[in-house]
C-alpha cells in the first residue's frame, strides 16, 4: 500500500548543484507536503545555489567558496551559511530524517561518516567513499542503528530486489551497464577520442567525472566494490554485463536458479524517490515504464581487453584492504588530467595500473586517518606518472 506522509520528512543534501541534487530538488518542488529542505551544500556554482535558498529555503547552507560566502551572507541574512571542510561537517551533522550524500569524489568521505555519527540515515548517492572505505562506514552504519540506502540505479536495483530474501540464498547478483559512448569504437579509435565526447553518455545524463568513469567502464568496477560492502558480497559473487537498453538495471540470481530483475526508465529521480520513502512506496507522477512497448533488451559481457578498468578494478576487489582507497584516487586524479587535455583517455589506465603497482597494499586493518594518507600519497605518486607520461 501506497506510504501516507502524516509529517513532511527532513532532508539535508549534500551536492545539490550536481546532477543528482538537482533531480532531488526536483522531486521536492513536485511534493512540497512530503519533503522539506533543511540543509544544502555545493562546491561553487553560486548561482544555482542562490536560486535554489529563493526557492526551497533551507536553514543552513555550506560552500566551498568564500567569496560566494560573504555574497550570501548579504543577500540572505538570516540563513546560516558555513564554509569550507568545517561547513560541510557541521551541516552533516544536522538531525535530519534523511542525508543525501552526493557530492563526488573521495571528499564527500568524511562528512558522510560525520552524518551517520550523528545517527542520520543516508540515501548515498557517491560511490567513492564505500569504495575507500567500505568497512568503516558498514561498521559505523551499523554502531550507530543507521540504514544506508543506495541511490545508484544499479545498487538501488539490487536493493529492491533483495527486500525480504535472505542474503545467504543469493547466488550472484548482475550490474547492468550500458557500454557507455565509446563500447563499438576499436582500441586505436579510443587513442584519440576528447573530453566532450567522453562526458555525452548514450543513455544517462550525469556529472563529468561519472560520465567518464562509465565511458573507460571504470564505473562498473567500482561499483562492484560498492555492491560487495552494502550488500556483504564476495568479489565473485558480483557480475556487470553489458545492456546497451538501460531498462534492467541489476538482477539477483538465487541459489535455486531463480532470478529476480528490476526494470526501470532511464530516470534517477526513481531511484532517489524510493531512497526518501523506504521502506514504503508512495505515488508519483514521475514516468513510467511502458511494457508493451519493449522488444529488444539484449546482455552482453564487457571486453576488458578494451577496457581495461574494469578488470583492474575487479583485482582490487579480489584483494581487499588499502588497494581500493589507491584504486580510488588514481582514478579520480587521470580522469581530472584527462578532462584537462593533459592525458589521453587511454592512459587513464595505464596511470591507475602504474599506481597500484608502486604501493604496497598489504595491510588488511586500516582508519579514517590511514585512508586519508593513502589517498593524499596516491594522489602524489599519480601526478607524478602523470608528469613522466606526458
Amino acid at each position: 500500500m501506497p506510504m501516507n506522509f502524516t509529517l513532511q520528512k527532513k532532508i539535508t543534501i549534500l551536492g545539490s548543484t550536481g546532477s543528482i541534487g538537482r533531480n532531488t530538488l526536483e522531486i521536492i518542488r513536485s511534493s512540497p507536503d512530503k519533503f522539506k529542505v533543511v540543509g544544502l551544500s555545493a562546491h561553487s556554482n553560486i548561482e544555482l545555489l542562490r536560486k535554489q535558498i529563493k526557492e526551497f529555503q533551507p536553514e543552513f547552507v555550506a560552500i566551498d567558496n568564500l567569496d560566494a560566502v560573504s555574497q550570501l551572507k548579504d543577500e540572505f541574512k538570516d540563513l546560516n551559511i558555513l564554509y569550507g571542510e568545517e561547513g560541510l561537517n557541521q551541516i552533516a551533522s544536522l538531525k535530519v530524517d534523511i542525508l543525501l550524500s552526493a557530492i563526488v569524489g573521495a571528499v564527500g568521505l568524511c562528512p558522510l561518516l560525520t552524518a551517520i555519527e550523528s545517527k542520520n540515515d543516508i540515501a548515498i548517492a557517491n560511490k567513492e567513499p564505500l569504495v575507500m572505505a567500505g568497512k568503516l562506514i558498514t561498521q559505523k552504519a551499523h554502531e550507530h542503528s543507521v540504514k544506508l540506502i543506495p541511490v545508484d540505479s544499479e545498487h538501488s536495483a539490487i536493493f529492491q530486489c533483495l527486500m525480504g530474501q535472505d542474503i545467504h540464498t543469493v547466488e550472484k547478483i548482475y550490474l547492468t551497464a550500458s557500454g557507455g559512448p565509446f563500447y563499438k569504437k576499436s582500441v586505436k579509435e579510443l587513442e584519440d577520442v576528447t573530453p566532450d565526447e567522453a562526458i555525452k553518455h548514450p543513455t544517462w545524463k550525469m556529472g563529468k567525472k561519472i560520465s567518464v568513469d562509465s565511458a573507460t567502464l571504470m564505473n562498473k568496477g567500482l561499483e562492484i566494490i560498492e555492491a560487495m560492502w552494502l550488500f556483504g558480497l564476495d568479489e565473485k559473487q558480483v557480475d556487470v554485463v553489458i545492456h546497451p537498453q538501460s531498462i534492467v538495471h541489476g538482477l539477483v540470481e538465487f541459489v535455486d536458479g531463480n532470478i529476480l530483475a528490476h526494470l526501470g526508465p532511464t530516470d534517477m529521480k526513481l531511484p532517489i524517490l524510493f531512497s526518501f520513502t523506504y521502506p514504503e512506496r508512495t505515488v508519483s507522477s514521475l514516468k513510467k515504464l511502458n511494457i508493451k512497448e519493449l522488444s529488444d533488451l539484449t546482455f552482453d559481457y564487457p571486453d576488458t581487453k578494451k577496457f581495461p578498468c574494469l578488470q583492474i578494478a575487479r583485482a582490487v576487489a579480489k584483494t581487499g584492504g588499502i588497494a581500493p582507497i589507491i584504486l580510488n584516487a588514481s582514478n579520480e586524479v587521470a580522469v581530472q588530467a584527462f578532462c584537462e587535455g593533459i592525458i589521453r583517455f587511454t592512459d587513464i589506465y595505464k596511470v591507475v595500473q602504474k599506481t597500484l603497482d608502486k604501493i604496497s597494499y598489504t595491510p588488511k586493518n586500516y582508519n579514517l586517518e590511514t585512508i586519508l594518507h593513502i589517498d593524499q600519497e596516491t594522489r602524489k605518486i599519480s601526478y607524478d606518472i602523470i608528469n613522466q607520461l606526458t
